[in-house]
């Protein structure tokens, strides 16, 4: 009885962790889709490069085009292609917005922004406002003849199976970025691991 309590509770900590799937250049766009989402704790953010070669780099919400912190780096992906790359990240405090932009020269001034739990003070309307310079920051832009490069990713080709067929799908993992927001599910299920099983002692 302890037993399938236990398995209940820790299956529940699994279950409550939202993955929030965000498209990147779709059909050419200059564009993330959707432009914002609203994650908690533990939810996983994943960013799909659909097209041309984008980025997901976290800013600051005065200074949009700006890098400050995570960076998925270059995600170039030819035209027309079947394969789309990911990088994804997870959400360590659910109550602080976080701010990314394409750091593509151009890209972030004409609005290709992107925000995660944006407030009714520090909106999304205002960030990319900020971004295309119609609001009271001004920011600059990270040049995609900076040194970053794909290289520094680990990529691989894996097969995954979808709701309704097998689809191919290229994961991409920045691993430089190993000090991005790191709470993982797994260290939330140990935790409540720990306490169920001192209850149960």
């Amino acid at each position: 009885m302890h037993f399938l309590l236990f398995a209940v509770l820790v299956s529940a900590v699994f279950v409550s962790a939202a993955d929030h799937l965000v498209t990147v250049g779709d059909g050419g766009a200059l564009a993330f889709n959707p432009t914002s989402v609203t994650a908690v704790q533990g939810d996983t953010v994943t960013f799909s490069f659909r097209a041309n070669n984008h980025s997901a780099t976290q800013s600051t919400f005065a200074s949009p085009c700006t890098k400050s912190g995570i960076d998925s780096g270059f995600v170039p992906i030819p035209a027309n292609s079947t394969l789309f790359g990911q990088w994804s990240f997870t959400v360590d405090n659910g109550s602080a917005p976080l701010w990314f932009f394409c750091a593509q020269t151009g890209h972030c001034e004409a609005g290709m922004v992107f925000a995660v739990n944006p407030t009714q003070e520090k909106s999304f309307q205002a960030f990319l406002d900020n971004a295309q310079g119609n609001g009271t920051t001004a920011s600059s832009t990270v040049s995609a003849s900076s040194t970053m490069s794909t290289s520094r990713m680990v990529s691989s080709i894996s097969t995954t199976a979808s709701a309704s067929a097998s689809s191919t799908t290229l994961n991409t993992t920045a691993a430089s970025n190993r000090a991005a927001p790191s709470l993982r599910i797994h260290r939330v299920a140990f935790t409540v691991v720990a306490l169920i099983f001192g209850i149960l002692i």
